[in-house]
């Protein structure tokens, strides 16, 4: 069978504003998602796909081209055991976190946006490091370790800081161990759903200390809807 290139549909924007040449980078469908995927570390291919779920194979292949042409994604190798190719943000590209976080804040208060929806592993994590509130975290130092669906992350909040990140193994630092879905630490978090019944219900698995895990969950607020 032969191979067609792929030709990129892209379209610009023509406007001499540096806003409208950022949308020509990263305003065509999927871009910021897969922008988001890479937030945390590089992926495989398939493990991209797998986490935005409803793209195609031939989108994604597109899609990471042009952003490894406009300089926002990098391939590399990952080092062993895994080992294989891998995509990454660029220097220039991770600088678009607080950029993606603002938008999830922003996006929050939008009176359509239906809160409690599902969310896979890398959304739900961002989401945290974007609805993390000082002011409620006041106090509230804690070190705990999320395992969601099987992946382990180390998570610190310490004079009112945030601090999680992806973990190889799990953390000997942690307090308490919380081993979950991605969507159960959502209600968790910001939708009040408590300990004592997720866990009652098999829907999470916890271990250490009990309150270091309940200062950890107290950190974050989501803001009230826009009028």
């Amino acid at each position: 069978m032969i191979q067609l290139p792929i030709m990129s549909t892209k379209r610009s924007y023509a406007d001499g504003c540096a806003a409208a040449h950022a949308l020509d980078l990263i305003g065509e469908r999927w871009a910021l998602l897969i922008i988001r995927e890479l937030m945390l570390g590089p992926k495989r291919f398939t493990d991209l796909r797998a986490g935005l779920g409803r793209i195609s194979a031939n989108v994604l292949t597109q899609r990471l081209a042009e952003l490894e042409t406009a300089g926002i994604v990098i391939r590399r190798r990952l080092p062993p055991p895994g080992g294989g190719m891998a995509y990454d943000l660029s220097p220039w590209g991770r600088e678009l976190e607080p950029i993606l976080l603002q938008l999830v804040r922003w996006g929050v208060r939008s009176p359509g946006f239906v809160r409690g929806s599902p969310l896979n592993v890398d959304a739900m994590v961002l989401s945290m490091r974007a609805l993390f509130a000082p002011e409620a975290a006041a106090g509230r130092d804690a070190r705990v370790l999320l395992v969601l669906d099987g992946q382990p992350f180390s998570a610190r909040v310490t004079s009112g800081r945030l601090d999680v990140h992806r973990q190889g193994t799990d953390d000997p630092a942690a307090q308490a161990a919380l081993d979950t879905s991605p969507t159960t630490l959502l209600h968790l978090a910001y939708g009040a759903a408590d300990l004592d019944a997720v866990e009652a219900a098999g829907q999470a698995r916890i271990s250490g200390l009990r309150p270091a895990l309940e200062r950890f969950l107290g950190c974050f607020r989501v803001p009230d809807a826009a009028a």
